[in-house]
């Protein structure tokens, strides 16, 4: 977990499988510390959003535009076979470059309009067809974000993607890989102090 206006490192641990039972303890202990987050940016884990909301329920979650549409358009595939994908997939293309209200507004009445012409047709799609059933993944996938996709057009403190943590992840992922000779507990260690002196830079 990254604090966005001084990108120090607030939460980093090492866990077998990221989710509730995982989050909510370290999450209540960072409120214990004082940590009253109004903002947190990220992707649509429903059992991590869970543990955000029962820490601190006034909290607004902003998902991140990037991770949706990177599933959406993988679900999608680069050349979709209907109509509906193909545009959806077009509409997708577009979230990351939404910079004001206006064009928030512009693209959520273009994607009502796609769901108005296009939802039955969704639904009446074959179960055991794998691309229509990422269709409606898709579909899912969005109807669940919208309400809280934009937050960051509100405030401007508020990042509309994780790409700055992603980015910090990645980086550290690159430099694991140059110890691969370490055991599990050395690699918890090392990651301390990555984030140690990371926050101390």
């Amino acid at each position: 977990m990254m604090d966005t206006e001084t990108q120090a490192i607030i939460l980093s641990d090492s866990v077998d499988k990221e989710g509730y039972q995982t989050s909510y303890p370290r999450f209540k202990k960072l409120r214990e510390l004082g940590l009253d987050p109004l903002f947190i940016t990220m992707d649509g884990h429903p059992h991590v959003i869970r543990a955000f909301r029962e820490v601190w329920p006034k909290i607004k979650i902003q998902r991140c535009l990037y991770h949706i549409q990177r599933e959406g358009m993988r679900w999608l595939r680069t050349y979709p076979k209907t109509k509906a994908g193909q545009e959806l997939r077009v509409l997708l293309s577009r979230i990351c470059n939404i910079k004001t209200i206006k064009e928030r507004e512009k693209w959520i009445q273009s994607y009502k309009n796609w769901l108005n012409h296009y939802k039955n047709f969704v639904k009446s799609l074959p179960r055991s067809n794998i691309a229509c059933k990422d269709l409606k993944r898709t579909m899912v996938l969005i109807n669940n974000a919208l309400p809280d996709m934009f937050h960051y057009l509100n405030d401007l403190k508020v990042e509309s993607t994780c790409n700055r943590i992603e980015g910090f992840f990645s980086r550290l992922k690159a430099d694991f890989r140059r110890h691969r000779g370490l055991s599990d507990n050395h690699k918890k260690v090392y990651l301390k102090w990555y984030c140690y002196f990371h926050n101390h830079h």
